[in-house]
């Protein structure tokens, strides 16, 4: 076998590759004798049908198939040989086909690029130092009662009020005509709760239940529906009843239905202390890790093959689909171009992180994998359950590993990075930092 490599351009190689016509042949023949002794034809007997005729017959099939085969195995002999790293499947573009004539063929494919690690010490990082204070315990649980609200109807006549919940038909209309969605019956609105557009649900708050009354409100500019943006509308509204909110008594009732069943109210705020305790944990290690990657990303300019971005737009598509429920859309409805930039940054991060872990020839620390394991079982009631999960699915225990080895990757840096500490409080410590809002992206609210 013969093989030429060229670099073409950037990360494509060109390898032509000529393989023997004897190679193809005696494979062929082989090919054909193994199947003389399965086929049944007419007028002989089984196993004993001559070779020409076989050959006669199912010559130019067989041919096929070990050319097929012979491609694959050649081009595979051919990238260990010329010790390349493809980064994805090769286009491949026959040359020579013809029986008796040696095999030629050209194989292009994109190779991994090769990365020189920057220098870490130009990584900045700001580490929040929190604690969980006794206020911060003392407002989650009210937020905890808040959540487990529960209304009840009052009196017609009642007045509306910021935190209540009305029952209400409306009916919406623009420059006089009614527009798709933009009616509804028996609706159930907590005032103050943000779910519909500026205007709607402070027009409510003063009516009284039982009151009719139209308020005029205007669509945001940035408004999902394109007819509608910065659109005045009219709503016709219906207030048909207004339920004011009880919040839960601190008792044996409300703790057990957060799992708490003994101890009383001690023994709830000490479990929600260590919950917090964990999602502090967490979000400090979140926000020093994405610092840490951007960082790397700072340093390093990375060369991204094509067929890696692919994948990632791909696989960014399946769960942009699994996310919104599918609603009969298939992946490949959606267009590439909105997934680019997110699939360019994450294949560029998975090489620099991948070049950390083979320089540092780093592995995921069996320990550390047990840690978090059973801190994430600790969020359960049967934890030894959760562990015996994790450590008989294979799959499970690999996503551990992986996390754990980021996280190994991520200290690495970490002691050659510059690092400083800001104390604060722990509200501040677990608001996640703001996006970074790439090119193009638009916001808008989900509901009218």
């Amino acid at each position: 076998m013969q093989v030429s490599l060229e670099t073409t351009s950037g990360l494509e190689r060109r390898l032509t590759i000529i393989v023997p016509a004897e190679t193809v042949d005696v494979q062929v023949d082989k090919r054909l004798k193994d199947m003389g002794k399965r086929v049944k034809l007419d007028g002989f007997r089984p196993g004993k049908v001559p070779f020409k005729v076989v050959k006669r017959r199912y010559g130019q099939g067989a041919r096929q198939e070990v050319l097929g085969e012979v491609i694959q195995s050649s081009y595979t002999q051919a990238v260990i040989k010329e010790e390349l790293h493809p980064a994805g499947a090769p286009r491949i573009e026959p040359k020579v086909m013809d029986e008796g004539a040696d095999l030629e063929f050209v194989a292009i494919v994109e190779v991994y690029p090769e990365i020189e690690l920057g220098d870490f010490s130009n990584i900045f990082v700001e580490k929040p130092v929190a604690e969980v204070a006794e206020d911060d315990v003392s407002k989650m649980l009210e937020t905890l009662r808040e959540q487990s609200k529960t209304f009840e109807e009052v009196e017609e006549g009642t007045v509306a009020e910021l935190g209540d919940q009305v029952v209400i038909d409306f009916k919406g209309s623009v420059d006089g005509e009614e527009f798709e969605g933009g009616a509804a019956e028996n609706q159930d609105l907590e005032l103050g709760s943000g779910r519909m557009i500026p205007g709607f649900e402070d027009g409510i708050v003063g009516m009284k239940s039982g009151e009719q009354k139209d308020i005029t409100v205007t669509f945001p500019e940035d408004y999902q529906a394109e007819n509608l943006k910065g659109k005045e509308a009219v709503f016709a509204i219906n207030l048909k009843a207004v339920k004011k909110g009880a919040l839960p008594e601190l008792d044996e009732a409300f703790f057990e239905r957060y799992g708490v069943k003994e101890g009383g109210e001690e023994a709830f705020r000490a479990e929600i202390t260590k919950n917090m305790g964990r999602e502090l944990r967490q979000a400090v290690k979140t926000k020093v890790k994405n610092q840490v990657m951007d960082g790397l990303l700072s340093i390093h300019e990375v060369e991204l093959p094509a067929a890696l971005v692919d994948q990632e737009i791909d696989r960014l598509r399946e769960q942009a689909v699994q996310q919104f429920g599918g609603q009969g859309m298939q992946a490949d409805q959606l267009p590439a171009e909105i997934f680019r930039a997110e699939a360019e940054k994450r294949v560029r991060l998975g090489l620099i992180v991948g070049e950390v872990v083979k320089a540092k020839e780093l592995k995921a620390d069996d320990n550390r994998v047990r840690e978090m394991i059973e801190e994430i079982a600790s969020a359960y009631q049967e934890p030894q359950q959760v562990v015996d999960w994790y450590y008989g699915n294979e799959q499970q225990l690999s996503q551990v590993q992986y996390v754990v080895l980021e996280e190994q990757v991520v200290d690495t840096i970490l002691e050659a990075a510059q690092v400083s500490e800001k104390t604060c409080g722990y509200e501040e410590a677990i608001k996640p930092a703001p996006a970074k809002k790439e090119e193009g992206a638009e916001e808008g609210k989900t509901e009218a």
